[in-house]
């Protein structure tokens, strides 16, 4: 089968998706691709250059959720109006947490709900994540005056499920080193270096466990845009003595090498629909700390979400008791799960679902 795969911010996690499965799947799969910038125009303007720039006609049309459908299809219906569109939700803009500099309120929430409206089956990448955008959906809606819609609710969930993003995590396996047999712990932190990811409260913890006497090492990685956090730049100055590594790592042996000596992953965010750094870090045998929201319970095998989970501002908390050794941590049950997300595992699943989605339709 021949799939066009439309991606309109091709960088990031959404490049490794839609590369991980072009490499991995059985079926022929044509990238087309817009650059990764300018996200509020890609949002709005995509459909258009994706309708001129798709001149053939496939089999399946595959879209990335940061994309009007609604207009794609408008423009495109003389020639692909026959053809089944999937759209694949990474992130959704209704519950995405807006920072102070966008005010853009609802219309871009809006554009992913006309999106789903109009796809004949939607994907989201994790439990949480559908379940989050069909909560936001009755919000959404209500918000306007009259005709509200809510009936479209249900149609919309009756072609939406969970297919899980696939990761490309056996490329790990060959720059595995021994971890540090000797010496302090080291945890790792492997986010974007936004508000969303909470830096302060993960820097708040560290300087608190510091004051403490606990000993450790820190690693902080991930895409920057700007200037550093000032709570990385206090942690800088509180234990400057104690930081492997401050910034974003170019060279992915580095970053997987890091992993594999690293001890702890953590993870103090407000936003993330999926989790694809701490699945990451887990494969490469780190004992995960993360906020009991979003999609990380669903990551976890249930034996480890006491140990593993912290309620909200208790991060402290459960750091200091993994750090005096109270919590042991058999890790290989839960690398062995998330080892499942690796495309040569992901990718045929992906391949027969969209089979039989082409076929049905």
């Amino acid at each position: 089968m021949r799939i066009a795969l439309l991606e309109s911010y091709y960088g990031g996690s959404h490049k490794a998706w839609a590369d991980g499965y072009k490499s991995y799947s059985a079926h022929d799969i044509d990238l087309v691709t817009l650059p990764a910038q300018f996200w509020k125009w890609r949002m709005q303007g995509a459909a258009i250059s994706f309708a001129r720039l798709l001149q053939s006609k496939p089999d399946l049309i595959l879209a990335s959720g940061m994309i009007d459908l609604s207009i794609f299809r408008a423009l495109t219906y003389r020639h692909l109006g026959d053809v089944p569109t999937a759209l694949y939700f990474h992130e959704n803009q209704l519950s995405y947490p807006q920072n102070r500099r966008q005010g853009h309120g609802w219309r871009y929430g809006f554009i992913n709900y006309a999106s789903a409206l109009t796809a004949d089956r939607n994907y989201f990448n994790s439990p949480f994540h559908l379940r989050d955008f069909m909560e936001q959906l009755p919000r959404l809606l209500k918000h306007f005056a009259d005709y509200n819609e809510l009936d479209t609710i249900e149609s919309i969930r009756a072609k939406s499920q969970v297919l899980p993003l696939g990761i490309d995590l056996r490329r790990f396996d060959q720059f595995k080193v021994r971890p540090q047999q000797d010496g302090p712990p080291l945890i790792v932190w492997n986010h974007r270096w936004e508000e969303d990811k909470g830096p302060d409260a993960f820097t708040q913890s560290l300087l608190q466990l510091a004051s403490e006497g606990f000993n450790f090492r820190v690693a902080i990685t991930g895409e920057s845009f700007g200037e550093m956090p000032a709570a990385f730049q206090s942690l800088q100055a509180g234990l400057p003595d104690r930081i492997e590594q401050l910034g974003y790592l170019d060279s992915f042996a580095d970053y997987a090498e890091l992993l594999w000596r690293a001890d702890y992953v953590v993870s103090t965010a407000w936003q993330e629909f999926f989790g694809v750094s701490i699945c990451e870090a887990i494969y490469c045998n780190c004992v995960p700390i993360l906020p009991d929201r979003l999609n990380y319970p669903d990551l976890l095998t249930e034996e480890l979400r006491g140990k593993c989970l912290y309620t909200r501002d208790r991060l402290t908390a459960q750091l200091r008791r993994h750090l005096r050794g109270d919590l042991p941590v058999d890790i290989d049950p839960l690398r062995a799960r998330i080892a499942e997300f690796d495309w040569r595992v992901m990718a045929p699943q992906y391949d027969a679902e969209l089979l039989a989605l082409a076929r049905r339709h």
